[in-house]
């Protein structure tokens, strides 16, 4: 207790103040709500598009053989799962952010960092399936032996998603919750000498 309170009046607790400030600032979590807001931007929008454009497709081949519209249907629902990784992600880093002290700058850039990776995959994927939807919905209508083909094309495609979803998982673990402001650490040596 001697030694903080000894640090507290040498003069050098203002340096330490600047640390905490700029470690665990207050405009930190707005970081961390931005990465949320690109995550579900990002995969709706891949999601919407892929939806759309392989509608497209299912209309075009159901007026020829709607009989098959059925199978023909499968590339929209790979798109809405592109939705459902972002809805996750969401969540999870909903879960972390929290606006008090506990909250550092570096876990808001992480999470910031995981919402625009599972986003901008999500968008990518969703681009490709609803390409892949709509000229592989017209081309199974005509020959129906390249469903198999379609199939696996856009299980590629849906993959391209889930890993983004993969590394924002990973990116959002990344835990950062030490504050300067939870203990004093005099700037010359690297011991806890006191507690706030």
């Amino acid at each position: 207790m001697f030694q903080l309170l000894s640090f507290l009046l040498s003069g050098e607790a203002t340096a330490v103040e600047r640390i905490i400030t700029d470690a665990c600032p207050v405009y930190a979590p707005f970081f961390g709500a931005m990465g949320v807001t690109a995550a579900l931007v990002f995969t709706v929008m891949g999601a919407a598009y892929g939806t759309a454009k392989a509608s497209v497709g299912i209309s075009n081949m159901g007026v020829m053989k709607p009989d098959l519209v059925i199978k023909a249907f499968i590339p929209v629902i790979f798109a809405g799962v592109i939705a459902i990784y972002g809805l996750i992600i969401c969540v999870i880093l909903v879960g972390g952010i929290k606006p008090n002290a506990n909250y550092t700058l570096m876990k808001s850039f992480t999470d910031l960092g995981a919402g625009l990776t599972v986003g901008l995959c999500g968008l990518a994927a969703g681009m490709a399936i609803g390409i892949v939807g709509d000229s592989g919905v017209r081309a199974f209508g005509q020959q129906p032996k390249l469903y198999v083909i379609m199939m696996l094309i856009l299980i590629f495609s849906e993959a391209l998603g889930l890993y983004g979803l993969i590394i924002g998982i990973l990116l959002s673990s990344v835990s950062d919750t030490y504050c300067p402001g939870q203990a004093l650490v005099p700037l010359n040596s690297g011991n806890v000498i006191g507690k706030n």
